[in-house]
């Protein structure tokens, strides 16, 4: 089994779908290194099945023109994007280093309903040189920006390279019983065999600074996001009643203010709201964020460690760390045991994981031994088993960024509920809960996974016509 490092399951990237934006973007920067671009001089891309039904809703075909044109998810100018898209429709013409293509948007991007054998969530790039096909490769989109292809060269990590493979939770609790570690004392060892401490630091400060600015920005940011569906950003509001009380002109400020500010449980809940509002809002306005382990459910992770942060016992950047490593572990055992596709899994497989790997991290943080870490990150998933990806237009708003509010709050939950229990006489174990949401996910209908075609997708637009 491939080996996967925490920092392929969080990614900086743009919003608003991991799946639908960011894969299909990583899939046109892969193709363009394909290319003879001396002989090119058309592109068409075909969609297939979830990409297809709920792609322009996602931004799929802007994902795509970026990535062909070289764009970089994690660096690309957000303020432009819309422009750059614009300049591409008007001129039908694509700069793919340096070279003009002819492009027209509206027929060489091709929307067909129909699932291809191969993924829920496939595309298929074509390049010809004067109506001959010169190259034609096939990929899928599985997930948290991951894509699967059969370009030559590849060579992914195997779980052999690793000092401490992990499989299954029960692995993680072999290695940390012999060891008497943490759970994030052993995903440390298996980093370091992929880069230095010094570039892993790097890595997780970046990350950390990514989600604390889609936090705060989301936060400060006012309006009607994209898409037609007019729904208004929310987390400003909020903002605004809860930081009335106190003074601030800079992020750092405004930090301090809610350390030193009311401790209520229904103050603490609405912050924790707030935070997760803001980073979704972004997300969906195509807004920087950090794939958690998807975008659709980016705003629990971060969320959830602003909670530790600013409410708890927090001791430094090593916190940090921690948690990310140990939340990233729970989400590459659920990309290798299930699924983290709502295409493929449904919103379980999304806003589901992304609660267990903040319940777990925040688990570790706050004290807990490795069996309350993993009893925390199932007891969040038990409670999403069977949770629906019915988007509304095809956007990830409704219901999407309200979900990652009730992520976030149910991670915290299912930790304190962990941190008092005694997880050796838990009846559910982490493996279990897997292996349960994966056999949910292959029963689940496939209206429910990311289509539009059911729920509350259906039902709102028989109430309200515009959706």
């Amino acid at each position: 089994m491939q080996a996967i490092s925490v920092f392929d399951i969080f990614k900086i990237g743009v919003g608003p779908s991991s799946s639908h934006t960011l894969g299909p973007w990583n899939a046109a920067l892969t193709f363009v290194q394909l290319l003879d671009l001396e002989a090119l001089d058309r592109i068409q891309i075909d969609l297939y099945g979830s990409l297809a039904k709920t792609g322009k809703g996602h931004a799929t075909d802007k994902a795509i023109i970026l990535g062909l044109m070289g764009h970089q998810p994690k660096s690309v100018d957000i303020t432009q994007i819309d422009q750059m898209i614009l300049e591409v429709q008007k001129s039908n013409i694509l700069l793919i280093k340096s070279k003009e293509v002819h492009f027209e948007v509206s027929k060489d991007i091709i929307f067909n309903s129909y699932v291809h054998e191969r993924h829920p969530n496939t595309l298929m790039f074509s390049a010809f040189a004067e109506e001959k096909l010169l190259k034609q490769q096939l990929f899928a989109s599985v997930g948290g920006g991951f894509i699967e292809s059969e370009t030559p060269g590849e060579t992914p990590h195997s779980l052999g390279d690793f000092p401490f493979p992990i499989n299954k939770g029960v692995d993680i609790l072999a290695y940390t019983s012999k060891k008497e570690c943490a759970i994030s004392d052993i995903v440390l060892q298996n980093e370091l065999t992929l880069q230095t401490i010094e570039e892993i630091d790097q890595q997780i400060a970046s990350i950390f600074e990514t989600m604390l600015e889609a936090i705060y920005q989301g936060c400060c940011a006012e309006g009607t996001l994209p898409g037609g569906l007019n729904v208004s950003r929310r987390a400003k509001k909020i903002y605004d009643k809860l930081t009335d009380p106190f003074v601030h002109t800079t992020r750092d400020e405004w930090m301090l203010g809610i350390q030193n500010g009311s401790k209520d449980f229904s103050v603490i809940n609405k912050w924790v709201s707030c935070f997760a509002l803001a980073v979704n809002e972004q997300n969906a306005a195509m807004g920087r964020i950090v794939t958690s382990p998807t975008n659709g459910a980016a705003g629990v992770i971060p969320s959830v460690l602003l909670y530790y942060i600013l409410f708890c016992d927090y001791q430094g950047i090593e916190d940090i760390k921690k948690f990310l490593f140990t939340a990233g572990e729970i989400g590459c055992l659920f990309k290798k045991g299930a699924t983290i596709s709502a295409a493929v899994g449904g919103c379980q497989a999304e806003v589901g994981v992304s609660s267990a790997m903040a319940a777990a991290g925040l688990t570790e943080v706050l004290g807990g031994s490795p069996e309350q870490c993993l009893m925390a990150a199932e007891i969040a998933m038990e409670h999403h088993l069977g949770l629906t990806c019915d988007p509304v237009k095809g956007l990830v708003q409704v219901p999407c960024i309200e979900r990652n509010t009730m992520g976030a709050i149910k991670a915290i939950t299912a930790a304190n509920l962990a941190l008092e229990s005694d997880a050796a006489a838990a009846i559910v174990n982490i493996d279990t809960v897997i292996q349960t949401m994966w056999d949910i996910a292959k029963d689940m209908h496939t209206k429910y996974k990311e289509t539009s075609e059911g729920g509350l997708a259906i039902n709102l637009s028989v109430i309200h016509p515009n959706c």
